[in-house]
């Protein structure tokens, strides 16, 4: 066991006493020393005589044995003396075992060191091994040394001064020790706090700082869809990204704007624009401007991929037409936030609109500034997509009528027309085209008047077509029979203006098929005057002229009728064959479909049901109807009426159908622009196919500034209701046509 470290200090203290220890023969110059006899047993010589034990004073203890020896041969002072260098221990690791038994390497000895015999001294703690002749050795401690009361003690004036303590070397054990204690408290105190916040503080601290990581945000509801009656989408909405920029963070606005133009299709010019720093409407520094709208989703990816600063995408909403220009006067077009601009997506916004939903939601900071998947996230407000709507239009028949009414007006050079089809049993409109059109899916590039929907804003006069209100409010009043015969003279007068006929009938009776066949005016004023202008306007308006039909497009005329208190004299010969009426080709196709159907006046629409988000299909409320002829009235009409195609030279030839009997009216009128009637001439064509049991009207109206309709509407006519009555797979007139005299 190593020795403890006061122990050489106590042990060279107790050599400078010089004391006497018991059995000492004396100390010779007042110095003491501890007698030990080399011979004895039980001396330290003997018994370690190959091992070294050191002294304090860096010696053996055989070395201080024979330093004793000599100071006591040569008396006084010889203490003083080192032993030669040829009795030193040659041993070159003596000062580091000194260093480990806690001495100093070059300790010198003093006069109280212990002799060689064996005994070692007092405070060394070391045991002296004595050993036997035989040489069994047994540890024994030393005798204690007895402190010397004689007049040898020092003087307490001349005391040496006390040697410095050597330092405790550093032990790497205490210092392991002391740095797992530490580490240990370390982990442990924070593993307190993170229970404490985590368990003890958690809801606090999470509810304190929750209210600025949440942000409303809106959740989008997509517009409903417009179908056409088989379900077919003229109009739909689909997924798109937009394109914003954060002003404040646009850091080369040339070359984001250069990088950005080819993949938005927007000028360079304008999204610099875009990027600009502004201010909003409060005041405050915009950070959010929109560069596009409805861009596509491969389009979107390409730009982020750009990783220019201050640029962002979301989510968005596009309108789709797929036909292009199919119905698109019809269906009309949405803005960048998906709000009806035109046509039926204006018409009917509130139920194709859905209505945008409210949430709130869990976002991160700086950089990381966007929804926490799986973090808080709470609706507020829900989400309800928008209905779609069904239409009455059927997809091809659509197309059709477009198709001819356009190769017909380019034929003649015409500039606007209008077309409409409908079923005369359900006042559904199947067809509704107008010339010119345009691109609903690119509506940016066209001009306004290309937009306008002719069959519900084109306000004509009506002319010739308008007799068979004439004659149909006759043959109800009673004021004619079917077989009637009228004179008919080669001109009247009425207020001072002269009407005339294409045919000079010079006072000869003429039947009503031939004055309808011919067009007579002449007749058709005689007729009008045996009826009276009161009941003229109330059939007018039983037909269903001078108000909107409210079929479903916004914007449409209403047209305007001539009360019978503001009629001059000459109304009495303009108002019956069609002029000082103004009316729409709706109305008039309406006022035809009443007497195809039996004399019932069903009003026309474009809506057939409504489609819930959900698939819950709601038809559209009823039409409103009304009883205009009695059916024998109106059949005996529709018989007059085929005159218009069969009979020879009539105005209608042209819109014969071979196999189907046919029954219309050919007119010629004029345009009005507000109120005002402009250059030029409206030729129309109203019919409807088999004459015998009608299931479709077709109206053509074309507007021609060099007055070349009557070559556009008939011929149109013939095509559109060909293709319709074997679109519906119509079989054929089963019975002749009549025969028919215009001038018994």
């Amino acid at each position: 066991m190593a020795p403890r470290s006061d122990e050489p200090r106590r042990d060279a203290q107790s050599s400078r006493r010089g004391a006497s220890r018991a059995g000492d023969g004396g100390d010779t110059g007042g110095r003491g020393t501890d007698r030990t006899d080399p011979a004895d047993p039980g001396s330290e010589i003997g018994g370690i005589s190959d091992a070294r034990a050191y002294t304090p004073r860096g010696r053996t203890v055989r070395e201080a044995a024979e330093s004793a020896a000599t100071r006591r041969s040569g008396g006084v002072g010889a203490g003083s003396r080192r032993a030669p260098r040829a009795t030193r221990s040659g041993d070159p690791f003596r000062p580091a075992l000194q260093v480990l038994d806690g001495g100093r390497p070059h300790q010198r000895g003093t006069a109280g060191d212990a002799p060689r015999g064996g005994v070692r001294a007092a405070g060394t703690g070391r045991t002296v091994v004595a050993r036997t002749p035989g040489g069994a050795g047994t540890a024994k401690p030393a005798a204690p040394r007895r402190r010397n009361t004689g007049a040898a003690r020092r003087p307490a004036g001349r005391r040496p001064p006390r040697k410095a303590r050597p330092p405790k070397l550093a032990d790497p054990v205490r210092r392991l020790r002391l740095g797992t204690l530490l580490a240990l408290v370390m982990f442990a105190s924070i593993g307190i706090r993170l229970v404490e916040l985590q368990v003890a503080q958690s809801p606090a601290l999470a509810d304190a700082g929750l209210a600025d990581r949440l942000r409303p945000t809106d959740i989008r509801a997509p517009r409903g869809s417009i179908l056409d009656r088989s379900g077919a989408l003229l109009a739909h909405s689909v997924e798109a990204r937009y394109i914003a920029a954060d002003p404040e963070l646009i850091e080369d606005p040339e070359g984001t704007a250069a990088a950005l133009s080819p993949l938005l299709g927007v000028a360079r010019s304008e999204l610099v624009k875009r990027m600009a720093r502004q201010k909003t409407f409060d005041g405050r520094d915009s950070r959010f401007e929109y560069l596009a709208r409805g861009v596509d989703i491969d389009a979107a990816k390409k730009i982020m991929a750009l990783n220019r600063a201050g640029i962002s995408a979301g989510r968005d909403e596009r309108r789709e037409v797929p036909n292009g220009d199919l119905a698109a006067n019809l269906i009309g077009f949405t803005n960048r936030e998906m709000t009806g601009l035109e046509g039926l997506e204006a018409r009917y916004d509130n139920v194709l609109r859905g209505v945008t939903g409210r949430k709130v939601v869990e976002v991160g900071q700086g950089d990381l500034d966007a929804e926490i998947p799986g973090g808080y996230s709470r609706i507020t407000t829900p989400a309800q997509p928008g209905s779609s709507l069904a239409l009455t239009i059927d997809r091809d028949l659509q197309f059709f009528t477009q198709k001819a009414l356009s190769e017909q007006l380019k034929q003649t050079h015409g500039s606007i027309g209008a077309a409409v089809v409908m079923d005369v049993r359900t006042g559904e409109v199947l067809a509704q085209a107008s010339q010119p059109t345009y691109n609903a899916a690119d509506w940016q590039g066209s001009k306004p008047t290309d937009r306008e929907d002719a069959a519900t804003s084109f306000v004509v006069d009506p002319g010739s077509i308008h007799k068979a209100i004439t004659f149909g409010a006759a043959l109800q009043e009673g004021v004619i029979e079917p077989d009637s015969t009228l004179p008919v003279a080669s001109v009247v007068n009425k207020g001072g203006y002269p009407f005339t006929d294409h045919i000079d009938a010079r006072g000869r009776r003429m039947s009503l098929p031939g004055m309808l066949a011919y067009s007579s005016n002449v007749g058709a004023i005689a007729i009008a005057d045996k009826l009276g202008k009161e009941k003229l306007y109330e059939y007018q308006r039983k037909f269903g002229l001078g108000q909107a039909t409210n079929e479903g497009v916004p914007g449409e005329a209403t047209g305007r009728l001539l009360a019978p208190k503001d009629w001059s004299e000459s109304s009495y010969g303009s108002v019956p064959i069609g002029h000082s009426v103004d009316a729409t080709p709706i109305q008039m196709a309406a006022a035809y479909a009443a007497i195809a159907n039996n004399g019932t006046w069903i009003q026309p629409h474009l809506i057939k049901e409504t489609i819930a988000p959900d698939g819950t299909r709601k038809p559209a409320p009823a039409p409103v109807t009304r009883q205009v002829l009695d059916p024998a009235n109106a059949a005996a009409l529709r018989t007059m009426l085929e005159a218009v195609t069969t009979m020879k030279d009539a105005t209608g030839l042209r819109a014969a159908i071979p196999g189907y009997r046919v029954a219309g009216k050919t007119g010629t009128g004029a345009r009005l622009v507000n109120g005002h009637y402009v250059s030029g001439e409206v030729a129309s064509f109203v019919g409807m196919a088999p004459a015998e049991n009608p299931r479709y009207v077709v109206a053509v109206f074309a507007y021609t500034p060099n007055g070349e309709g009557g070559d556009v509407s008939a011929p149109a006519f013939s095509q559109i209701m060909s293709f319709a009555l074997r679109h519906y797979r119509i079989p054929p007139s089963g019975t002749a046509k009549p025969n028919f005299v215009a001038f018994p």
